[in-house]
This record gives C-alpha cells, structure tokens and sequence, in this order.
C-alpha cells in the first residue's frame, strides 16, 4: 500500500511532539511504500527552522533530519511538484485551500490504493470532501 505522508507527519520523526509515536509506526509499516511531494523536504526544513529559531531542535538536527527525508523519498518516491501543480491548482481553486496542501491531495487522487496519512485536521476535512483516501495520525 501506498502511503502518502504529508509535513505534520514528517516532522513528527524529528521532534518528540504529540503525534510522534504514531508516525514513527509509519516508518515501520512493512508493506508501506512511502510517497510524498518534493515540497516535503521544503515544509519540513522550514518547520524544522522555526523549532531551531525558537531553540527547540539544534543545527545538527535539522540538517540530519533533510538528509533522512532524503534517502526514506528516494526518487520515484519523492514525486516531483511540477508533476503535480496542474492538478492540485485546479483543487485549491475548487476548494478554496493552499496549493501546497493540495499538491498531497492530488498525489493520493493519482495513486492507486493510496492513503494520504496527515497530522492536519483541515486538509483531512478536505480529503473527505473529496472522497480521497486518509487517515489521521490519532483517532
């Protein structure tokens, strides 16, 4: 099965925050294969900044955690943007919602038997109003 796993997932690998320890048994779903937006490694150094500006995760941490991203989304994994931006314009447009939410959106819609895996509430509401597969991290 296809995992599609947005930043608020991601993230929560890195930094011990609520949520972590249902993302990290992501990591260790056997028949999962992993998919994500190439943005990912961009949402998620850019969170990971915000912590390190706010003395929460050090340099090291934030460099690791770019370079884990990087071989966990190894290419076809890490599904280029510009693969995707048509599809998830037209989405942000039709549901009045950020484009870079939409561009996971429209990666699940283009997978076969994928399930987009979110920590964000709103883009789970959107999945539903679009009758595409997710799931949160908690019930």
């Amino acid at each position: 099965m296809s995992l599609i796993v947005d930043a608020s997932v991601a993230v929560k690998w890195f930094v011990e925050e609520e949520g972590s320890e249902a993302a990290q048994r992501i990591l260790d779903e056997p028949a999962a294969v992993l998919l994500a937006p190439d943005l990912l490694l961009v949402e998620v150094g850019n969170a990971l900044w915000k912590k390190f500006n706010r003395d929460e995760v050090s340099w090291a941490q934030m460099l690791a955690a770019v370079s884990t991203l990087r071989v966990v989304f190894q290419p076809p994994n890490l599904v280029p943007v510009a693969e995707l931006a048509e599809h998830a314009t037209r989405l942000a447009v039709e549901l009045g919602h950020p484009i870079y939410d939409c561009l996971y959106l429209a990666l699940t819609a283009r997978t076969r038997g994928g399930v987009l895996v979110t920590d964000d509430r709103k883009l789970l509401a959107m999945a539903s109003r679009l009758g595409v597969p997710a799931r949160g991290l908690t019930p």
